[in-house]
């Protein structure tokens, strides 16, 4: 048994796993879900999974951000629970798998300076890492959020949250960009606005073409 596998059966002792959606303890389960989770999340169906916003060919989303989605995510977000971006992952790819996307390399939508050191984390950043570990792809930073602006979650219409989010995003690590095809990771797409607006910086750069895969998507 390796380091790392007997402190992970030292934290499963200590603080034993728990279920995302509705913390319910775990012991024989599967894709670190529980049973009644696994067969009554609100999953998008799979004929109706994919999106297509501006500058994005394809979005994927294999939950709708309601009920016990809507608040597993706060969790993750603003509670600490980075965990869970494990189990978002695999949900993630299996959709992504499914839709047999095509890209050379991952990224995700950054958090500005300021909003990462108050919260600890990248979010987003999460999610990439662990769905690229899946792919054996390799995840890099190509975007930069080079203004702090307020939550999306603030505004009330699509062209707010489009005003919001113009021209506060950079493009890094040129090279890696150019003639590429893109897979941009994030936690939850409503209108589209920022997937689109990364996704514009990144074809502006270079890149050939942008997908996207978030946990989950609006219910509206």
């Amino acid at each position: 048994m390796t380091v790392s596998i007997f402190f992970e059966h030292v934290l499963d002792l200590l603080f034993p796993p728990r279920c995302p959606f509705c913390r319910a303890l775990l012991q024989d389960y599967e894709k670190n879900l529980c049973r009644k989770c696994s067969s009554t999340l609100p999953s998008v169906p799979e004929a109706a999974d994919s999106q297509s916003f501006r500058h994005i060919e394809r979005c994927v989303s294999p939950l709708y951000y309601t009920g016990k989605v809507r608040e597993s995510l706060l969790r993750y977000k603003f509670g600490g629970l980075r965990i869970y971006a494990k189990t978002y992952a695999v949900l993630m790819a299996e959709r992504l798998e499914k839709r047999e996307l095509s890209f050379d390399v991952i990224t995700w939508v950054p958090l500005s300076a300021k909003r990462l050191r108050s919260r600890g984390y990248d979010q987003a950043k999460l999610l990439a890492v662990e769905i690229a570990k899946r792919y054996g792809a390799p995840c890099e930073c190509l975007l930069i959020k080079a203004t702090d602006t307020p939550p999306q979650s603030g505004t009330h219409s699509r062209r707010e949250r489009e005003s919001n989010i113009k021209g506060v995003y950079r493009p890094t690590a040129l090279p890696l960009i150019r003639d590429r095809n893109i897979l941009i990771v994030d936690d939850i797409v409503t209108t589209g606005s920022t997937l689109g607006e990364c996704a514009c910086v990144l074809k502006a750069a270079g890149a050939k073409s942008v997908s996207a895969v978030t946990v989950a998507r609006s219910a509206n």
